[in-house]
């Protein structure tokens, strides 16, 4: 990665409680399994995002976290401003923007597939691409990058649908973007039911 000092990635989160997070999981598995399931996959961001040399903020839902899995040496803590995804997203993009980061990455923090590498991988694809989208394979993406702010990308999306990444290519369709490998973020029981990581969570629910 080269200017790392430009770079800023933007990781959205929910805070970890009980009977509000991962809800469609719970759904299956109980509220208790789903906070455990969720607690592991804040982890395992935790891992992946740490090594990375770039400016990183982790952005909560509902409230700033303290002496959590975020070190504060690390990362920047932030709450989430707006009325949907959208929004809350195109606020922290402008946010990054305005502080002079040249190369703007979002994540989440319920996927299992995710490496270092992969952040590594967007970032250096920014060096020629404007934009850089990671496609999940439930039809939204894991992933938004950009080196210059476009609202349309953060309105009029059916947030948490299918249609999310083939309208968000829709809005970028003039411009100059990337595309990374297709992966699997975590929403059901189905995402993680063949996973071996996650066989300890289940072993009362199947």
């Amino acid at each position: 990665m080269k200017d790392e000092n430009s770079c800023l990635l933007l990781i959205f989160t929910r805070n970890p409680e009980l009977g509000k997070c991962k809800t469609r999981l719970a759904a299956s598995v109980g509220d208790k399994a789903a906070l455990e399931i969720y607690t592991f996959l804040l982890q395992h961001t935790v891992k992946v995002t740490l090594p990375l040399k770039a400016q990183k903020t982790v952005y909560y839902s509902d409230k700033l976290g303290v002496n959590d899995l975020w070190d504060e040496k690390e990362y920047h803590k932030k709450l989430q401003q707006g009325n949907d995804l959208g929004e809350r997203m195109a606020n922290a993009f402008q946010e990054g923007f305005n502080a002079g980061y040249k190369r703007i990455i979002v994540i989440g923090s319920d996927l299992f597939d995710l490496s270092t590498d992969d952040l590594i991988t967007a970032f250096d694809k920014m060096q020629s691409c404007d934009f850089v989208l990671g496609p999940a394979s439930d039809g939204g993406y894991y992933l938004l990058g950009m080196t210059r702010f476009v609202p349309e990308v953060f309105k009029g999306k059916n947030w948490g649908t299918a249609s999310v990444l083939e309208d968000t290519i829709n809005d970028l369709r003039h411009e100059n973007y990337c595309l990374l490998t297709v992966k699997n973020d975590v929403d059901v029981l189905e995402d993680i039911e063949d996973i071996p990581a996650f066989k300890p969570f289940l072993k009362n629910k199947l």
